[in-house]
C-alpha cells in the first residue's frame, strides 16, 4: 500500500459567537481538511487548523505546508507512520498543524484498512469519553451566568478561562463556585496571563474555591518559574502553550514543572507526536489532558478516540464542536450526549466529508 494523492481545501466553520482568551480573541474560522488517498482506493481524512497566537499558523500557510509536504509523502506507505513524521519533519521545521492533518488522515486509512474503529486500532476497549466545556472570558455575572447553562447541560466539569485580570479571576471563580455547587469540577486556564508571584496567590485563593487544577499560569518559556509555581502550589499545575512536542515534555518533567501535561493535536502534529508525550508524561508520574483549539469533528473524532484508548489522559477538553454551527460538509465520527461523546464503530474515524 502507498499513497497516491493527498489534497486539501479550506471549510468555513460558523461560529454561534466569539471565543476570547488571555492572549487573543477568535471572531471566525475556517479550518483545513486533507483528503489522503492510496493506490487501493482507501480515503482517509484529516484536519489542519492554525490559531495563530498559538502555533503561529493561519490556513494559507496550513494549505501552503500541505502542498510542500505532499511532494515529499507520495510513494510512502501510509502505515510507515514514524518515517513519514521524521520526511516531514527534516522537510518543514514547525507547521505542526499542517503534519497533523496529514497524521490523522493516515490513522484513518490504517483504521479502515484494518477494518476497525480508530479508539480500538489504538488499543483502547472504552468507545467513549467526558468532555469538559470552557467558560470563556467575560465579567463575573457573565461568566456565571455560563457556568449556570453548562451544568443545566449535564456537564460535571469546567474549564474557565482567566488571566486578564487577576481580582477579577478570583472573583469570577468564587461566584462560579457558590452557583455550581461543591460537586462540579472546576479547573482554570490562565493561557500564560499571570507573573510567578502572582500565580503563588491566586492559586492559593483557588484552591480555597475547590479549583483542582491550574493550566499555563505563566509564559510558555518560563518553565522554570512553573517548576516555582508547582512547588508552592496545593493544586495540580498543567502545561498548555509550554508543551508542543515530546522535547518539550521531557524537559517539563525534568525539571519537575508540572502535575498535568495538555496535549493538542495541532500543537503536536498529530496522533503518533501526542502518543509519544503521552508515553513520556506517563512513565513519570504525569497525567495528561487532551485539548483542542478551534477544531471541527474530524480532528475531534481523533482526539476522543486518543483519549478513550490510553487511561493516563484523566480530562478531555474536546468542546470546540459546541462553539461551531453543524457544517453539513462535516459527518459523523461520534454522537454527543450531554458531556459524553460516544465514538463511531465505522472504519477508522467514521467520518463523512464533502470534499
Amino acid at each position: 500500500m502507498i499513497i497516491k494523492t493527498i489534497e486539501a481545501k479550506k471549510v468555513n466553520l460558523e461560529l454561534l459567537h466569539p471565543v476570547v482568551v488571555a492572549i487573543g480573541s477568535i471572531h471566525s474560522c475556517e479550518t483545513v481538511v486533507v483528503k489522503v488517498e492510496t493506490e487501493e482506493g482507501i480515503v482517509g481524512y484529516g484536519e489542519g487548523i492554525g490559531v495563530t497566537f498559538v502555533t503561529g499558523e493561519t490556513v494559507d500557510t496550513i494549505l501552503s505546508a500541505v502542498g510542500v509536504l505532499k511532494n515529499e509523502l507520495i510513494g510512502l506507505d501510509p502505515f510507515a507512520i514514524d518515517h513519514i513524521h521524521s520526511v516531514m519533519d527534516r522537510t518543514l521545521i514547525h507547521n505542526a498543524s499542517a503534519k497533523a492533518a496529514i497524521d490523522i488522515a493516515l490513522y484513518d486509512i490504517m483504521g479502515k484498512h484494518a477494518k476497525m474503529p480508530l479508539y480500538r486500532l489504538l488499543g483502547g476497549i472504552a468507545d467513549q469519553m467526558e468532555t469538559d466545556l470552557t467558560v470563556m472570558i467575560g465579567t463575573p455575572e457573565e461568566m456565571t451566568e455560563e457556568a449556570l447553562q453548562i451544568v443545566g447541560r449535564g456537564f460535571h466539569h469546567i474549564k474557565i478561562k482567566a488571566g486578564l485580570h487577576s481580582e477579577e479571576d478570583v472573583e469570577a471563580v468564587r461566584r462560579i463556585r457558590e452557583a455550581v455547587g461543591p460537586h462540579i469540577h472546576l479547573k482554570i486556564d490562565a493561557n500564560q496571563g499571570w507573573s510567578a508571584g502572582d500565580s503563588i496567590r491566586i492559586i492559593q485563593k483557588m484552591a480555597e474555591l475547590g479549583v483542582e487544577a491550574v493550566e499555563q499560569p505563566v509564559p510558555a518559556w518560563d518553565i522554570d518559574g512553573l517548576a516555582y509555581i508547582r512547588s508552592k502550589s496545593p493544586i495540580p499545575i498543567m502545561a498548555d502553550e509550554s508543551c508542543f512536542s515530546p522535547q518539550d515534555a521531557a524537559k517539563l518533567v525534568k525539571k519537575d514543572a508540572v502535575d498535568i501535561i495538555n496535549i493538542k493535536l495541532m500543537k503536536c502534529g498529530g496522533l503518533y507526536r501526542a502518543l509519544q508525550i503521552n508515553t513520556i508524561a506517563e512513565t513519570n508520574g504525569v497525567r495528561c489532558m487532551l485539548g483542542c483549539m478551534m477544531e471541527s469533528r474530524i480532528s475531534i473524532s481523533a482526539g476522543a478516540a486518543l483519549v478513550a484508548s490510553r487511561p493516563n489522559f484523566i480530562y478531555g477538553d474536546l468542546d470546540s464542536f459546541f462553539y461551531f454551527k453543524e457544517s453539513p460538509e462535516i459527518r459523523g465520527g461520534f454522537t454527543c450526549t450531554g458531556p459524553r461523546l460516544k465514538l463511531s464503530e465505522e472504519y477508522g474515524l467514521g467520518i463523512k466529508v464533502d470534499f
